[in-house]
């Protein structure tokens, strides 16, 4: 989040709501941004707090950025409600918000390797080469999340979730 409120030219700050939080302007729209300070597994709490503070009733304008086990390195796809493939931070989210209906943006890290435990995995320093893709998919997703404020989950999913072509 750090990376899309740079993008627009403000900063995250402390809030009361156990977040770092920024607000910008989108084609003249409020855009909340936030990064729960929160343990990963207990993040619904700071989610339900802001959920309230920005008065969200409708929980399909919440976008929730997250590490997905699921898809390769550097993917970047899009999804609207759906289950947590046991996410603990979506588990929480869930929990929290009585509901699975949020839109996530899914980063993909890949599959740990070998016996590695996923928490292990997730929480590596990443190589060089694994920054740089990283870094890529990061841009990737605040432009998943830019599109999702603009034109609403149906377009940023096409854009997104169609296959690429391969080289």
């Amino acid at each position: 989040m750090s990376a899309l409120a740079n993008r627009h030219g403000t900063g995250l700050r402390k809030s009361k709501e156990r977040a770092l939080v920024a607000e910008a302007r989108l084609d003249g729209r409020l855009m909340a941004l936030a990064f729960p300070q929160t343990f990963v597994n207990l993040s619904g709490e700071s989610v339900a707090r802001l959920v309230r503070r920005y008065g969200i009733d409708d929980l399909g304008r919440l976008v929730v950025v997250h590490d997905e086990l699921d898809l390769p390195p550097g993917r970047v796809k899009v999804k609207e409600g759906g289950g947590t493939a046991g996410h603990n931070g979506l588990e929480s989210i869930r929990a929290h918000l009585h509901s699975g209906a949020f839109v996530r943006v899914r980063m993909g890290i890949g599959k740990p390797p070998g016996r590695q435990e996923g928490a292990d995995y997730v929480l590596r320093r990443l190589g060089k080469s694994d920054r740089i893709e990283m870094d890529v998919a990061v841009e990737e997703a605040m432009d998943a999340v830019e599109l999702l404020f603009r034109e609403g989950a149906t377009a940023a999913m096409l854009r997104f979730n169609t296959p690429r072509p391969t080289a």
